[in-house]
């Protein structure tokens, strides 16, 4: 049965949607944007400082739902420029060092709210 994941630390969500969804053993967040919750907004700093509140966002979704990073099984990410790969690369690696998940990494015309980026993933409960 499918069970909806509402994670208190992540910012709300702006639309219909929830911050994600567990079937099984699995969880599937939504794309996870460079909001602050205790600040009310989007964080300011380029893309070093979104990519870290995105990667922020999508931890605290997957504990919510019994998972972590390190049960992460793929990623997607959307980038608002290409151009600022290398610098998400930089941060992500941070938070994905060993047995790092699938990943896909894309650039989009646009995304929500005007941000440089969003990251959303598939992962499993810890058992």
């Amino acid at each position: 049965m499918k069970s909806i994941i509402t994670a208190a630390a992540a910012p709300d969500a702006i639309g219909p949607y929830s911050h994600g969804t567990a079937y099984g053993d699995l969880i599937f967040t939504s794309g996870q944007l460079p909001v602050c919750k205790q600040l009310g907004g989007v964080v300011e700093g380029g893309i070093a400082a979104q990519t870290r509140q995105s990667l922020e966002n999508l931890k605290s979704v997957l504990e919510a739902a019994g998972g972590s990073l390190d049960t992460v099984l793929k990623t997607t990410c959307y980038l608002a420029e290409i151009s600022d790969f290398a610098a998400f690369n930089e941060v992500y690696k941070a938070y994905f060092q060993k047995d790092c998940p699938a990943r896909s990494c894309f650039a989009v015309k646009d995304l929500p709210m005007g941000v440089k980026v969003e990251v959303e993933a598939i992962a499993h409960i810890a058992r």
